[in-house]
């Protein structure tokens, strides 16, 4: 399985203007009410604060927490100041984050990558509020023009602008009761992130660049310096993926491992005979060859603990789907490239899995040595290791008798299936080697925990996985 090779971080600093002020709320209210507004001019304004920003920067950097709170507390103060000081202090700090998000967006980032990698580096106040720069960015751009992805993101992680028009993020957290000098810490340690953020691959167009499903322009294009932004061919019917999702809740619910493994399977059918299905009608669109949309790349999280186990049963489920994974480690995710719905497969199919297998794992109990030493967490990465080499064996088994089945039933109405699954096979992995030139193949960590591997197996293997005759598509 191979993975991305580490990027070095950028030594970025805080330059770059202010972001685009389309739809965003006014400077607001700094702490105090109405004031003297005569000395506007000595207070924190734009350039002023990019120098601060620097500073604390720098501070970050050099891991001087007393300098860091130096420059939050002058930032604080201006902030805080009456009347027109303190709202020019607030427009130049959300004007130099809004700047620091775009500066993300151009870095290949995602509403949800961002997400995941300040969960990673910074504490849970810096998460939440990474969402909250996140939606006053966007809210600058026209909705339609804002990948259909990048909204669904902010929906399942619930994010919305949740303060009035009239006032900024800032002032929304300090009418919730927010001191200045906690708030303030917390923003620019999030900016300074944005900063430092490496660069990525770019999987979809940058906000105000996206073009509505269905449109010539939308079928693919190119980002800003003629980078190609590949889409994914037309999306997966909804009912197939509310079919998919029913049976994975099923097996996510039952107790019993047998019932649960049959649901698994039986949505991994369904998946790959939709797959086969849109193959075959595209091939009788095209018969030239090719697809109307081609492979697209999308990022999926891969949490700690045992984060090289998860990956490998992300990397086994992408497989069975005809997709291709790089395991970014160090930031927390896998790219899978390949098709929509074989995305959405993937995407539904490892989410339940890891759900199962966590489930079962857990209940298996900790694990002491002879000599009563803990060795819970080798017999867990054991488990996860084992349970995602078979799973991925019987993933691909019903996979490959689908697209048996299916080309049997092919050359009986005199069509060929295997030369459409072979060029839609090519074009993935065309992507896989546009997007990631240099890759390094990861080693598995070894077994340390016979019992946990074989409890991994088993878990994985207890049930028959022909449903053919049980759930049809």
């Amino acid at each position: 399985m191979g993975r991305a090779s580490r990027r070095k971080h950028p030594a970025g600093g805080a330059g770059g203007g202010g972001g685009h002020g389309g739809g965003h709320g006014g400077g607001g209210g700094g702490g105090g009410g109405g004031g003297d507004d005569s000395g506007a001019g000595d207070g924190l304004d734009g350039a002023t604060f990019a120098v601060l920003l620097q500073q604390a920067f720098d501070a970050l950097d050099d891991g001087d927490g007393h300098g860091f709170d130096d420059v939050v507390v002058v930032t604080a103060s201006a902030c805080g100041a009456d009347g027109a000081r303190g709202r020019a202090a607030v427009t130049a700090v959300v004007e130099r984050a809004r700047a620091a998000v775009g500066r993300a967006w151009q870095a290949g980032w995602q509403p949800a990558d961002l997400h995941r990698v300040a969960g990673r580096r910074l504490g849970p106040p810096e998460q939440r509020l990474v969402l909250d720069l996140v939606v006053d960015e966007l809210a600058g751009h026209a909705r339609a023009t804002v990948d259909r992805r990048w909204w669904a993101q902010l929906d399942e992680l619930e994010a919305d602008v949740w303060w009035p028009t009239s006032q900024t993020w800032l002032d929304g957290h300090r009418v919730r009761g927010a001191d200045w000098f906690s708030l303030l810490s917390q923003t620019l340690q999030v900016v300074h992130l944005l900063h430092r953020v490496p660069t990525l691959e770019r999987l979809s167009p940058l906000p105000g660049e996206a073009t509505p499903p269905g449109t010539d322009a939308g079928a693919s294009g190119e980002g800003d310096g003629g980078e190609e932004v590949r889409s994914a061919g037309p999306p997966v019917d909804d009912r197939i993926l509310t079919r998919v999702r029913m049976l994975l809740a099923k097996a996510e619910s039952t107790t019993y491992p047998a019932e649960a493994e049959t649901f698994t399977a039986g949505a991994q059918a369904l998946m790959a005979r939709h797959r086969i299905d849109a193959v075959l009608l595209q091939g009788a669109d095209r018969p030239g060859g090719g697809t109307a949309g081609g492979p697209a790349g999308r990022r999926i999280g891969v949490d700690t603990p045992y984060d090289s186990p998860k990956a490998m049963l992300l990397h086994a489920v992408a497989t069975a789907n005809r997709c291709r994974t790089v395991w970014s480690s160090d930031l927390g995710f896998s790219t899978v490239m390949g098709f929509e719905a074989d995305l959405d497969a993937v995407e539904l199919l490892f989410t339940s899995l890891l759900v199962q297998a966590t489930h079962t794992m857990t209940a298996a109990g900790s694990r002491s040595d002879g000599y009563g030493r803990s060795r819970t967490r080798s017999f867990r990465q054991s488990f996860l290791t084992g349970f995602a080499a078979r799973i991925g064996e019987r993933l691909t088994e019903v996979a490959d008798a689908e697209e048996a089945a299916a080309t049997e039933r092919a050359a009986a109405g005199g069509r060929e299936l295997v030369p459409l699954l072979q060029a839609r096979a090519e074009e993935v992995d065309d992507l896989a080697t546009q997007l990631f030139p240099q890759t390094q193949q990861s080693r598995v960590r070894p077994v340390r925990d016979a019992e946990g591997w074989h409890s991994g197996l088993a878990a994985a293997d207890r049930a028959s996985l022909d449903t053919r005759d049980r759930i049809t598509g």
